[in-house]
């Protein structure tokens, strides 16, 4: 079952930016005690968050001064490490005893986090978690890949091109469970009831000449439309977390909205599946993307548990706009909508290939279920496993902090159908782990993963190929 999506989840018009973070972004605190993320979290989908919370894109100089940052920072994998392995299973206590040495020697000798920290081990996914109470362990493991930088400040794997899991997010995750359980976790990009209206008041009243340009009116569009909020729930607003659901839900808009290309077969955008469509002003198609995944499959004991299935999808439904500017959810779909709901899920995987903000966005949901289960089910107390470090509850680590989104100036990108104009690539994010994890299912293979994942040929290392 899905919940019904959040009614913030609206906006009226796409904006031109996707996020990323600027490379002037710094964490004081870093430098001080030691914390994970700093210059390795800067690169979040190709936008700038300026110190008063606006964005803006980033200019060919910023990018390029970002990806000269970041190649000093992110080290090569070496040995097994740079290796695509089907199965690499990471210890959450070695790599918690790990990060705390990496922090101490970051206070003593001013070093930075390992990258192999940092990136999990080359993690691509996380299928497994398993309790191991004989050594107070929790395991997690998926396949894994070495790690490269591309020129747009992603760090991928060599062999999918898929973003690699970051540490930073795992631990926003571990640390946001019970707040997600009040009021879950959500990005929306909200225009003002104002601006609506003076965007529906300015449509009814365009009468395009013949030859002129739709694109000429876009400079008038932007105006009355006016400034929009972005609304972040259930993680931090400054972190790199935050920064992945905005950026995401930005350039799903932007693909839809044909502003940029998806680069994927397949996958038109919006504007060109609807060219012919039937139109009204007064109702706009919104999407967002939400969890997809299959149920979990768990030992009897509750003991090892499999994680399966896609992880995204994007949903569709028509938002009605009254007269002052509210927005309404319609419960009704348009079908072109819905169509290329149905394609950007299914083109999901090539498709983060080529932008991988989609794949971050899968990731950091992945690490969401994840750390939910472990909350949920009980899974640190069932091991004898202190999760403090990693949960936020030691005063010797903070995450790398950055001004946090909070406003955008539009660009409009509109088509005409036979009956009326569409301006509109509403939607966000939205993630219910909760649901995810009860949903679940038996099924006794599980421990067979589990009784393999296990055997440690190294006690010494926080990470071991299965």
């Amino acid at each position: 079952m899905v919940l019904a999506p959040l009614r913030k989840l609206r906006m009226t018009v796409v904006a031109s930016l996707a996020v990323l973070v600027s490379a002037t972004a710094t964490n004081p605190s870093f430098a001080q005690v030691g914390g994970v993320g700093g210059g390795f979290g800067q690169s979040v989908g190709g936008v700038v968050v300026d110190a008063t919370g606006a964005l803006r894109g980033a200019t060919i100089d910023e990018k390029n001064e970002l990806a000269n940052v970041l190649r000093d920072l992110v080290a090569k994998p070496q040995g097994e490490l740079a290796q695509a392995v089907k199965l690499r299973a990471i210890s959450l206590k070695g790599m918690q005893a790990g990060l705390s040495a990496a922090i101490a020697d970051h206070r003593d000798h001013g070093t930075p986090i390992p990258s192999e920290i940092e990136y999990l081990a080359g993690l691509q996914r996380i299928e497994y978690v398993f309790v191991d109470a004989d050594q107070a362990d929790i395991i997690i493991a998926g396949p894994a890949e070495a790690w490269e930088l591309r020129d747009d400040g992603s760090v991928v794997g060599t062999v999918s091109g898929q973003p690699t899991l970051r540490l930073e997010d795992l631990m926003v995750a571990l640390q946001t469970v019970e707040t997600a359980r009040v009021g879950g976790i959500s990005c929306s990009i909200e225009p003002t009831d104002a601006g609506r209206a003076k965007l529906q008041q300015l449509l009814r009243g365009i009468r395009l000449q013949p030859g002129q340009n739709p694109t000429s009116l876009e400079p008038a569009m932007r105006e009355a439309f006016g400034p929009q909020q972005v609304l972040l729930t259930g993680v931090p607003t400054d972190s790199r977390y935050a920064r992945t659901l905005v950026a995401a839900d930005f350039e799903m808009k932007r693909i839809a909205m044909e502003l940029v290309a998806s680069h994927v077969d397949g996958l038109p955008s919006y504007l060109e599946m609807s060219k012919n469509a039937a139109h009204a002003v007064a109702q706009n198609p919104r999407w967002w993307m939400a969890c997809n995944y299959d149920s979990l499959q768990r030992s009897e004991d509750k003991l090892a548990w499999k994680i399966s299935g896609q992880g995204v999808k994007t949903l569709t439904e028509l938002d009605i706009i009254s007269a002052s500017g509210a927005a309404k959810a319609s419960g009704n779909v348009d079908k072109v909508a819905q169509k290329w709901a149905e394609l950007m899920t299914g083109k999901f995987s090539e498709l983060s290939r080529q932008m991988p903000i989609f794949g971050e966005l899968r990731n950091t949901i992945d690490m969401t279920v994840v750390a939910t289960l472990i909350v949920q089910e009980h899974l640190a107390e069932r091991a004898g496993l202190d999760l403090s470090l990693l949960a936020g509850k030691s005063d010797s680590i903070e995450l790398a902090s950055y001004p946090s989104p909070t406003t955008i100036s539009p660009q409009c990108s509109f088509v005409r159908g036979r009956s009326g104009w569409t301006v509109t690539a509403s939607g966000g994010v939205e993630i219910n782990a909760f649901e995810v994890v009860g949903n679940q299912t038996t099924d006794d293979r599980v421990n067979e993963a589990r009784s393999a994942a296990i055997v440690r040929e190294d006690s010494t290392r926080w990470w071991w190929n299965g």
